[in-house]
């Protein structure tokens, strides 16, 4: 059981490494995301409890959905009468779903989007390519906010895309990093104190918060070791964590970032919310390709150093999940 869930991890996290996710409408996040698309115009109410009571619905319906399909799904592999079958069929299923919840290469083909758009002087195409991956207005950003947006983008979502659902799996196995994803895709979508979304969105920005507390911060403690492995400036890296990890709105999106711009001795702002970090510099490519080394080498170390130990010391008390 340990073994076949290292493997399936391992192997789930090559293949995104090298392929990344396809640009394809039947991946189950695109599902997600289009159930909660549905969902969510039937929860709108003129009354405010009423809306926050019916936005509960638009994680429970999908988290709901997705736990009876891989359930049922599971138990179809578990009738094979052959038990090497069974194994193989299982760790096969379990590496292609776990790979469906990370984006390590994703993120890092949404940052060169940018960066190629920039290099070849097209501040514009920048800006657009920026705004699919930040929720913030890109329209009036200099080059150099535009870096610091990717920049961010690249810490925070070392979490939402990669050790948030290391994390849950370790403790409820694929079905907890299908929930966490289906709230950290709800979160994106509707997760905004915005007239249109603050009361159906609430829960979805509750249940974030508080899947990604412990998360966000081993997160940016592991970055602070992969700087030093990297031999960026994980001294920095420490203190600008500790000191401006509180300066975001989001209680957890500070601490990764603000690791990062420790590691790369700079400064994130996003313009009239926050600033972290000591030094003003230019930002350039080379800082955007070093934060997505520090991303991946963080990515393994969290696999290494948290998820196997988690699953490891649950597996020996008879307390892991496999399903």
């Amino acid at each position: 059981m340990i073994l076949e869930s290292i493997i399936i991890i391992g192997f789930a996290m090559c293949l995104d490494l090298i392929f990344g996710d396809p640009k394809n409408r039947y991946h189950p996040t695109a599902w997600i995301g289009n159930m909660i698309s549905e969902i969510t115009p039937l929860t709108k109410n003129t009354n405010p409890r009423i809306e926050k009571l019916l936005g509960i619905f638009i994680i429970l319906i999908p988290s709901i959905i997705v736990i009876g399909l891989l359930l049922v799904l599971d138990l179809g592999i578990s009738l094979i009468s052959t038990d090497w079958i069974t194994l193989i069929v299982s760790i096969f299923v379990g590496i292609i779903l776990f790979k469906t919840t990370i984006a390590i290469r994703g993120m890092e083909r949404y940052a060169l989007a940018v960066v190629d758009s920039l290099e070849n002087d097209n501040l514009d195409s920048a800006r657009v390519n920026l705004s699919m991956i930040v929720k913030r207005n890109t329209k009036n950003l200099d080059k150099n906010h535009v870096i610091s947006g990717v920049l961010e983008s690249i810490s925070e979502n070392t979490v939402d895309g990669v050790t948030g659902p290391l994390f849950y799996y370790a403790f409820f196995g694929i079905i907890g990093a299908f929930v966490y994803r289906v709230v950290n895709t709800a979160d994106s979508m509707i997760g905004y104190k915005t007239k249109l979304f603050k009361n159906i969105g609430w829960f979805a920005a509750t249940c974030d918060t508080i899947l990604n507390y412990i998360p966000s911060r081993l997160t940016g403690l592991i970055m602070i070791l992969s700087a030093a492995i990297l031999r960026n400036n994980w001294k920095e890296s420490y203190k600008i964590m500790l000191r401006d990890g509180k300066k975001t709105e989001s209680p957890n999106a500070g601490y990764p970032m603000a690791a990062l711009a420790g590691a790369l001795e700079t400064k994130f702002e996003k313009l009239d919310h926050y600033s972290l970090g000591n030094i003003e510099t230019t930002l350039t490519k080379k800082h955007v390709l070093s934060a997505i080394t520090i991303m991946k080498l963080t990515s393994v170390l969290f696999f290494g150093m948290i998820t196997i130990p988690i699953i490891i010391t649950l597996s020996l008390l008879g307390w892991w999940i496999h399903a």
